[in-house]
C-alpha cells in the first residue's frame, strides 16, 4: 500500500487546500504537524523557502500547493478534478493563480492575520495594513461574483474542479473576520457558491476530522519577519 504524508500545520490556508483535495478524492493520509520545528532545520529540509504544505507520496515528495493538488489529482484515483479541455483547464489554472496572487496575500496574509492570528497571541492588529487590503479584497470578490453572477455552481460553471477548493479555505478563514462577513452579505452569487461549497461532503468531512483551533504559534515571528509596513 502506498504511503502519504502532508507536513504543515493545521490553521495553514494552503494546507487544507491539500486536505480537502485529498479528502474528496479519498485518499488515505497521514498528517505530520510541522508547528513545533516550523523554520528549523527539519522544516527547511522539507521546504527550501520555509513554507508549508509539504507532500509526500512512497519516496517522491513535493512543495507548492498548485503542484501537490495537481499532482494528487493525477496520481490517485476518483472523480477527476481537473478539467479535460484545455481552455477549461486554462481558466482553472488562471483561478488557482488568481488566489495565489490576488485573494491569499490579502484576505489572510493582510487581514486576517491582523484580526484573528496575531490578536490571538496579544500582538495589537496594524489598521495600515487592513486599510491597505480591504480595496484590494473587495476587487477581487467582485470580480469572482461576476463570473459566479453568469450561472452556474462552481467557478468553471458545472464542473466542481480544484479551482473551488483551492479557493475555499481563503473564503473560510476571511469569513471569520468582521471585514469579510460584511462584504459576503453584498455578495449573492459568492454567497451562494461559498455555501455550497461549505455544505459539500467533503469539507464536512475534512472539517470533522480536524482539531479544534489554537494559535498559530511561530506567527509570533511573522510580525517581525514578513507583516506588511505601509
Amino acid at each position: 500500500m502506498s504511503e502519504a504524508v502532508v507536513y504543515g500545520f493545521p490553521r495553514s490556508t494552503f494546507v487544507n487546500i491539500v486536505r480537502l483535495v485529498l479528502t474528496h478524492k479519498n485518499v488515505a493520509y497521514t498528517f505530520e504537524d510541522l508547528e513545533p520545528v516550523m523554520g528549523k532545520g527539519e522544516h527547511l529540509a522539507l521546504h527550501p523557502f520555509n513554507r508549508v504544505p509539504i507532500f509526500r507520496h512512497d519516496d517522491f515528495t513535493v512543495y507548492e500547493t498548485s503542484a501537490i493538488v495537481r499532482y494528487i489529482d493525477e496520481a490517485f484515483g476518483g472523480e477527476m478534478l481537473t478539467p479535460r479541455e484545455p481552455q477549461a483547464r486554462a481558466r482553472m489554472s488562471q483561478w488557482i493563480s488568481a488566489v495565489d496572487s490576488y485573494f491569499y496575500p490579502y484576505m489572510i496574509f493582510h487581514v486576517t492575520h491582523e484580526r484573528l492570528v496575531f490578536p490571538e497571541l496579544g500582538i495589537a492588529s496594524d489598521e495600515r495594513v487592513v486599510a491597505h487590503a480591504l480595496p484590494k479584497v473587495e476587487h477581487a470578490l467582485g470580480v469572482m461574483e461576476r463570473e459566479l453572477a453568469h450561472g452556474g455552481d462552481y467557478l468553471l460553471g458545472s464542473q466542481l474542479t480544484l479551482a473551488d477548493f483551492y479557493m475555499l479555505p481563503c473564503t473560510f478563514a476571511f469569513g471569520l473576520t468582521d471585514e469579510g462577513q460584511s462584504m459576503y452579505r453584498k455578495l449573492p452569487a459568492f454567497s451562494r457558491w461559498r455555501a455550497r461549497m461549505e455544505e459539500h461532503p467533503t469539507t464536512r468531512k475534512l472539517r470533522a476530522s480536524l482539531p479544534p483551533r489554537e494559535p498559530i504559534l511561530h506567527a509570533r515571528e511573522w510580525a517581525n519577519s514578513h507583516r506588511p509596513k505601509y
